[in-house]
């Protein structure tokens, strides 16, 4: 599933290409087209990014796409003023501006909303780690409240919006911090210490649009001809040898996602 950096990463592109004139909206697959049918040919006023929604406003309408497990949103540059090609599979919302169009498929979800509507779907979120308006004294405040385990707890799209598999298994580790720690036993410090850490990793995947969590001194141990996953500690490395130590990365299922760990320098 698309982590957080990614919908900021889409935000920001159909902004930069769309925002501020009229766009062509159809649903090719038939699933959007009243929706579309609603906003085709008005003014994309702005787009917005909250954990793992992407919002785009025409008028009082808001367009609401969640990607989940399968989703894409591709964009395709439009050559010397030409049309955008028939078309092809199962696309849910097509977008077309001057210069550009881009597909939408698969999605968990493509809805229109009211700007009430809206509000209530992010009030049910945690706050975001890459927007300006986040305050992680509230996710803390319901970290210490939980039992559960802080892996859990961190993909808990109500406690912590935007964080998936890839970050969560990345920044424990980064942390030193066993995954099955109970949320309530993290001291403030320690938990802002992991929020700054996201707030750093995400940034960077917005900037380039991968996840990199070594860091700089660790980077240097990399094969000459990196192998995807190679600039991540734990997540998918199940049985490989920690970066760090030497002992083999472990797998579990938690809360019906793998978890990744290294139980040495991760102890419990």
């Amino acid at each position: 599933m698309p982590e957080g950096h990614t919908i900021h990463r889409l935000a920001a592109e159909h902004r930069k290409r769309y925002a501020g004139t009229a766009v062509r909206l159809s649903s090719p697959q038939g699933r959007f087209a009243a929706g579309a049918a609603r906003c085709d040919g008005r003014v994309l006023e702005r787009t917005d990014a909250y954990g793992k929604h992407l919002f785009h406003a025409y008028g009082d309408d808001w367009i609401h796409v969640h990607l989940g497990l399968y989703g894409t949103f591709v964009t395709t540059e439009l050559a010397n003023g030409d049309g955008p090609p028939e078309p092809v599979g199962q696309v849910r919302l097509r977008m077309v501006g001057a210069d550009a169009y881009s597909d939408l498929r698969g999605p968990a979800a493509c809805t229109l909303l009211t700007a009430a509507e809206k509000t209530a779907i992010t009030a049910r979120l945690g706050p975001d780690p890459l927007r300006r308006d986040a305050d992680p004294a509230r996710a803390y405040k319901r970290l210490t409240r939980s039992r559960a385990p802080i892996a859990q707890l961190l993909m808990d799209q109500s406690v912590l919006a935007g964080v998936g598999n890839v970050y969560r298994a990345e920044v424990l580790y980064r942390a030193g911090m066993d995954p099955y720690r109970p949320g309530r036993d993290l001291s403030e410090a320690e938990w802002l210490e992991l929020w700054s850490d996201l707030v750093g990793l995400m940034k960077a995947g917005v900037r380039t649009g991968r996840i990199t969590t070594l860091r700089p001194e660790h980077r240097k141990r990399l094969p000459t001809k990196p192998q995807p996953g190679d600039g991540r500690y734990v997540y998918r490395r199940t049985g490989e040898p920690c970066r760090i130590c030497g002992t083999p990365v472990r797998t579990a299922e938690l809360a019906a996602r793998n978890l990744y760990w290294c139980p040495t320098c991760q102890p419990g």
